[in-house]
């Protein structure tokens, strides 16, 4: 073990320190350039979360990292030589006013800090050949973008060891409030307010046809019970408990979604959610007729849920998660879904393609017939953070990351993981500009966006570690200017959820980017999550991107997406919104856990990191293709749906299929639904492909391998195990 500086050291160091500061305020007079002046500098710490690199590290559990995660329990250590340095990438320019250095025992006696432009020449702003360690503040002046601490001679035997290495700029006296009410399109109930029904009646009858509008509105429900209730879901709506457990927050009644406004088909239900409550539904099942983008999680249903519309009409669904129904589950006429880490008193049947993985009653593995792919457990997952009430606080819950999960994280006890409360959240509002939401991401706060629609002309950066973004009532990011909507840093542990990205009439080249180009530090422990976000390209009007999503940082989790070129509303057609890639994966041991991707011009999976894995994928090829000259990909009839690169050696996939709907031109043939390396590490589970109604046809399944799909009766062709 490493010797730490003992109580009576740290009284004499605080006695010595204490005397210093006092000879300095009496030999120096207080004055808008020193220290003293304590108001022009800020807390915030802008180091926080940057990249940081160093010249050594002592071994891998003390990496550059952790001396700027935040967290005064990890450190950065060096070799045990001198010299050594540490330095951060600040991410842009800043005027800097201190620097906080807190030492382990292994402290630098002498040092440097420099401060650079470019991370190549340096500038030493404060220096010392006396340091004594513990928690040394060193007040410095100068504007850099770099910030190292040099060391060049130690005072143990040891290396450098730095729990935290703190940076402060000057304070501009503007500071971004956190926390404040969450404005007027949040819905906040308890079971005593007046004309509860009434006012979800109102808010149904506004959203429940409005497929492109702009209403957005999340339903928020106090802990208690709720007699009586029949709340109907409809577009752009969330609905959710505020309880810690969905069984602090009980209706007896229902919460619903049917497809009365489109004639009985639910195939365009999407933009809704269900959250965090407990039903007792009215006649035992609840409905819940859904297509893409409407997750259920968090939720006890005391009875049956049906997922199909009412008379059995068409269904294209469909996400639950973390959710516990204790009748029998009813998809009915649903084409395919995904079920994780959950529990069901029982599945009745499937059309084809159902997905289970960590579902304790799920039905045994049977693809194609029926068309059930069940697996034990979820490999990793970590459940979508959620606002909840700690009395009267508004705290946001952030789950832990589960390995190998089955069943629920709530009903077995406290839950598993942290709170942050509202006051360290910038509650963003309709108005907000993204230069405000990135300022209040530099100062350390995370995001709430509220519901509403958010035209960004910058893109907003997510660079430190460990930051939420929530958004409430399927908030709208539109990028206006053809910016990148969102970069997420390459840091641990950031969670992205509940929110809506809406392309801009021109072109974006990339709309969501998970870590930069060649990020690859190592995030196993502390994945970065992507869960119950939306990409639409087009439908709400004209967008256009080139990538919809594009994922760079290793061990990511994808968590429920649906990545849409639109095939109706406005501003569609085969150049109007054009669109080459739905989702494209660079970083390595990335999985995806319900992945929808539909109707891209190019690949709308393309996968070129190793060690990727798919739990469920659902396709649909691009309905609005003029001929077959349009979608040829060299000498190959079409873009796959799924394409795994030819470089990759190691990638898994479970229930993933691919539909064609040639609207334009029914003579339409693709090669192949799914294209992968034929090699010992690829491997592609329970995979089908399907003609809606013979428009268009695959002539294969994956690769050469499967039957042709053939003929007007939109059955699949299957392969249940590739190679």
């Amino acid at each position: 073990m490493r010797p730490h500086i003992n109580d009576a050291h740290r009284r004499h160091l605080g006695l010595i320190a204490l005397l210093s500061v006092l000879l300095a305020l009496i030999a120096v007079p207080a004055g808008p350039l020193t220290r003293a002046h304590a108001a022009a500098c800020g807390t915030t710490n802008v180091a926080q979360g940057k990249t940081a690199t160093a010249s050594s590290t002592e071994n891998a559990g003390t990496a550059a990292s952790n001396a700027v995660d935040g967290n005064a329990g990890t450190r950065w250590s060096s070799d045990f030589s001198d010299p050594q340095w540490l330095q951060v990438d600040l991410g842009s320019s800043q005027t800097l006013c201190d620097v906080v250095l807190t030492w382990e025992a292994a402290y630098a006696s002498a040092y440097q800090i420099q401060i650079s432009a470019n991370g190549t020449d340096w500038t030493t702003v404060a220096s010392t050949t006396t340091g004594a360690g513990g928690t040394e503040t060193r007040a410095v002046s100068g504007t850099g973008r770099y910030v190292r601490m040099n060391g060049t001679a130690r005072h143990t035997q040891y290396g450098y060891s730095l729990w935290e290495f703190a940076v402060h700029t000057t304070d501009t006296g503007t500071q971004i409030p956190g926390g404040g009410d969450l404005g007027s399109n949040v819905l906040v109930f308890d079971p005593s307010t007046p004309n509860i029904q009434a006012k979800l009646d109102q808010i149904f009858q506004q959203q429940e046809s409005a497929q492109f509008g702009t209403g957005r509105y999340a339903l928020l429900f106090k802990p208690g019970t709720y007699n009586n209730i029949n709340a109907n879901i409809g577009f752009y709506t969330s609905i959710a408990g505020l309880g810690l457990s969905p069984d602090d927050t009980t209706f007896n009644g229902d919460v619903t979604v049917d497809a009365g406004w489109f004639n009985g088909n639910a195939t365009q239900n999407f933009w809704r959610s269900a959250e965090n409550l407990a039903l007792n539904p009215v006649n035992g099942t609840d409905r819940w007729a859904v297509a893409q983008a409407a997750p259920f999680r968090r939720m006890h249903v005391k009875g049956g849920l049906n997922l199909a519309p009412n008379g059995y009409g068409w269904a294209s669904g469909g996400y639950i998660a973390d959710s516990k129904i204790d009748g029998t589950v009813g998809p009915y006429s649903q084409q395919q879904w995904y079920t994780r880490d959950s529990s069901v008193g029982g599945w009745t049947n499937g059309v084809w393609n159902m997905v289970f993985s960590g579902v304790q009653g799920a039905p045994a593995q049977s693809f194609p017939n029926p068309p059930y792919t069940t697996l034990d457990t979820t490999p990793v997952s970590r459940e979508k953070p959620f606002l909840y009430l700690d009395g009267s606080e508004y705290k946001v819950f952030v789950p832990a990351k589960r390995t190998n999960a089955r069943g629920t994280t709530w009903g077995n006890g406290a839950p598993q993981g942290s709170s942050i409360p509202l006051s360290q959240f910038y509650v963003v509002k309709p108005g907000a500009t993204a230069t405000t939401i990135n300022a209040a991401l530099a100062q350390g706060l995370n995001l709430l966006f509220t519901p509403g629609i958010y035209h960004v002309d910058q893109t907003i950066n997510v660079n430190r570690a460990n930051t939420v973004v929530l958004g409430l009532g399927l908030a709208t990011i539109i990028p206006d200017n053809g910016v990148t909507a969102m970069k997420v840093a390459d840091v641990d542990g950031v969670k992205l959820a509940g929110f809506l990205i809406d392309a801009g009439p021109v072109n974006s080249p990339v709309l969501l980017q998970v870590g930069p180009q060649g990020a690859a530090a190592d995030h196993a422990a502390n994945p970065t999550t992507v869960q119950d976000v939306f990409i639409r390209i087009g439908g709400a009007g004209p967008g256009k991107a080139t990538t919809s999503m594009e994922v760079n940082s290793d061990d990511t989790i994808i968590d429920h997406t649906w990545i849409w070129r639109a095939d109706h509303g406005a501003g569609v057609g085969w150049d109007t919104n054009a669109a080459d890639y739905g989702l494209r994966v660079n970083g390595d041991d990335v999985l995806a856990t319900g992945l929808f991707v539909e109707h891209f011009k190019k690949y709308d999976v393309q996968w070129s990191g190793q060690n990727g894995r798919t739990i469920f994928y659902q396709n649909e090829i691009a309905y609005d293709a003029p001929n077959q000259a349009s979608i040829q990909n060299g000498a190959t009839k079409g873009w796959a749906a799924y394409k795994v690169d030819d470089s990759v050696t190691t990638h898994e996939a479970w229930g993933v299929g691919s539909y064609c709907n040639f609207t334009t031109d029914p003579t339409i043939r693709m090669d192949h639904g799914f294209e992968v390396p034929v090699k010992a590490g690829v491997k592609m589970h329970d995979v089908l492909v399907v003609s809606l109604g013979g428009m268009g046809q695959y002539d294969h399944v994956i690769n050469s391998t499967g039957a042709a799909t053939s003929g007007t009766s939109t059955v699949p062709s299957n392969v249940v195990s590739f190679p």
